[in-house]
């Protein structure tokens, strides 16, 4: 497939191997750089379609690119579905034996590849860098990008190695690509992998079809049950947890009611990890419940929600999490369940890490975005846009806040009660004591420490226990009480309340609603339809995904690796009578047309016959004019 002609256009090699008609936003522009020897940083969202920038120049320019990845459990994935094109792909990584490797590194040397994943770790090894400088190279691709800083989410200290690439290879364009970075890891990036001249692309960060919703915590796994049960039954999706000891329970307790749900974590043993990923790419309706070592890299289309039962870190994190969502561009569903005690979980890990202070200052910073995140009554999808420097100018309706319009209220008095409350009892007891003294209870433990004495005994009866539990939680997030993170978790004024206090500062709080739980989702408007107009369509559809399914199954591949859905829907629609017609098809490419494209023709020739179907068609322009 090589040795293509120097005349050969990126869009020539989208249409006859990929399938797709036109590029998303910068993709050709990135790609006639690349071309061109330069090198480029990308910023896309996830499904953006970053992976089209370093392969199509490495079809089209001369040598092999060098796919640096951390993602050794998905390079089989990703290899297998660029073979299914027609594509000269390979990896390197320790599931291969010496023998194996050594006949890989051959067809390099010889010119026989056109894409070659490898780990950071292996690439910098000096004997992989002796093969490197006798295979001629089209460019390098940094993927996961964020990876190299220590700002970012997923910091990987082998990255760092990836900056002797220029000095190595100075003539060689290198292309580092993420799909969520704030300006400060933006930063980091380009001075760690030396790209500080490389031209930079920034593409829009908004998933418009993701459905974004904040749940206060009350009991997040009957929650979690709700959720699934009124709008997921029968959807594969991701659960994350900050534990590998909740991601099994959760896991455990879910099986028990009859989810299909895998743990993944660290801890699991490799087999086991990749068993439980590859049954989760491979079938409909698998949940997987993980920590963040779960998801980097997974294209999976059709993952319909995306749930945290634990407060994410920061944005960045939770961007590039929820991101997995919804990549086939129908309805998908972002759930978050938070409340007090991740605060005081995600505060104690920073504080505990081995950081630096600069970096627990920033990740500090980072908390406070994302609680900033769960407390606003205003648009969450602006929120998060403006965190990356995108601005959004009006709400987007497909967010909880925007449906179910979030009321604010004085909280003045209930602030100032809850602050004294903390003074009083000499800054040292966490939430649930400070909340039995505004309620005026007299229990063991507040007689011990005589607080039924204190001026702010008893004068909260206002409120309920869960009203000045959103209280508490509230004052933390917006800065006016700390939590020790060293001891029991108990709250202290931070100067911000204490100034707060001294000058009666009017503090508003946002009302916590139970109704947002039960919002049921419009579908937004760039969603698929898959909608028929008969019920003959409908079967078609059906026996399009039956074949599809027998398929992937006989080559042990995802479905979606054959066609997406969006492909069985053009063929439903358009309903091609001939191989020249099914090329125009969204997702044919050429090898993908000899290699199934008769198969799916043959059932759409019987599906026409057998109900004597008039059809009317123009392809150009993809309008359906199918007719009884």
């Amino acid at each position: 497939m090589k040795h293509l002609n120097k005349h050969t256009k990126p869009k020539d090699i989208l249409k006859t191997y990929f399938g797709y008609d036109s590029f998303y936003q910068y993709q050709e522009e990135i790609i006639e750089s690349v071309i061109s020897g330069q090198d480029a940083f990308i910023l896309m969202p996830t499904g953006g379609g970053k992976s089209l920038c370093y392969q199509i120049p490495s079809i089209i320019c001369p040598g092999a690119g060098i796919i640096i990845s951390p993602l050794i459990a998905l390079m089989q994935d990703q290899v297998d579905a660029l073979r299914q094109l027609g594509i000269r792909a390979d990896f390197i990584n320790s599931t291969l034996s010496t023998n194996e490797i050594r006949s890989i590194e051959q067809r390099m040397i010889s010119g026989d590849m056109d894409l070659l994943y490898v780990a950071p770790e292996r690439l910098t090894t000096s004997n992989f860098l002796r093969v490197l400088e006798r295979t001629n190279i089209a460019l390098f691709a940094i993927d996961e990008a964020h990876c190299v800083s220590q700002w970012g989410h997923d910091f990987r200290p082998e990255y760092l190695e990836l900056s002797i690439l220029p000095e190595y290879f100075p003539k060689i364009p290198r292309i580092a690509l993420t799909a969520t970075a704030d300006s400060v890891t933006r930063r980091d990036i380009l001075l760690k992998l030396n790209l500080e001249k490389a031209k930079q692309y920034i593409s829009s960060f908004d998933r418009p079809n993701i459905f974004y919703r904040v749940a206060i915590k009350q009991n997040a796994k009957n929650q979690l049950e709700n959720f699934l049960k009124t709008e997921h039954q029968g959807d594969s999706g991701i659960v994350y947890c900050l534990t590998r000891k909740k991601v099994e329970a959760i896991a455990k307790w879910l099986s028990e009611r009859g989810y299909n749900a895998l743990p993944y974590h660290a801890g699991l043993d490799d087999s086991m990890r990749l068993k439980h990923q590859r049954k989760f790419l491979n079938e409909k309706n698998v949940i997987i419940v993980a920590t963040v070592a779960f998801g980097m890299g997974i294209d999976k289309p059709d993952v319909r929600f995306v749930a945290h039962l634990d407060l994410p870190k920061n944005i960045e994190s939770y961007y590039q999490e929820t991101g997995r969502a919804g990549r086939d561009g129908k309805r998908a569903d972002a759930w978050l369940a938070y409340g007090l005690s991740d605060i005081v979980a995600i505060g104690k890990i920073l504080d505990n890490s081995n950081g630096s202070e600069e970096f627990k200052r920033i990740q500090r910073q980072r908390l406070q975005a994302i609680l900033g995140y769960c407390e606003t009554i205003n648009c969450r999808r602006q929120v998060l846009l403006n965190y990356f420097g995108e601005s959004y100018s009006k709400p987007c309706g497909n967010c909880d806040n925007c449906i179910e319009k979030t009321e604010e209220w004085d909280g003045t008095i209930a602030a100032q009660k809850a602050m004294s409350c903390i003074y009083r009892t000499n800054q040292r007891f966490g939430a649930q004591y400070l909340i039995d003294v505004l309620l005026g209870k007299e229990n063991e433990r507040i007689q011990k420490f005589r607080h039924n004495k204190v001026s702010t005994f008893g004068i909260g009866n206002e409120l309920n226990e869960m009203e000045w539990r959103s209280v508490f939680r509230q004052l933390v997030a917006s800065g006016y009480i700390e939590v020790d993170m060293t001891g029991y978790g108990g709250f202290s004024l931070s100067e911000k309340g204490l100034s707060a206090l001294k000058n009666n500062e009017n503090i508003s709080l946002r009302k916590d609603s139970l109704k947002a739980e039960k919002i049921r989702i419009k579908a937004p408007k760039t969603q698929l339809v898959k909608s028929f107009k008969n019920e003959y369509s409908e079967e078609l559809w059906n026996d399009l995904r039956s074949l599809r399914l027998e398929i992937a199954k006989n080559e042990k591949l995802p479905p979606y690796i054959i066609f997406h859905d969006k492909t069985l829907s053009e063929i439903v629609s358009l309903l091609p009578q001939s191989l020249d017609e099914m090329s125009g098809i969204h997702g044919v490419g050429q090898k993908k047309l000899e290699n199934y494209g008769q198969q799916f023709l043959d059932i759409v020739i019987n599906h026409i016959q057998k109900y004597g179907i008039e059809i009317k068609r123009r392809y150009n322009n993809n309008v359906d004019e199918t007719a009884n």
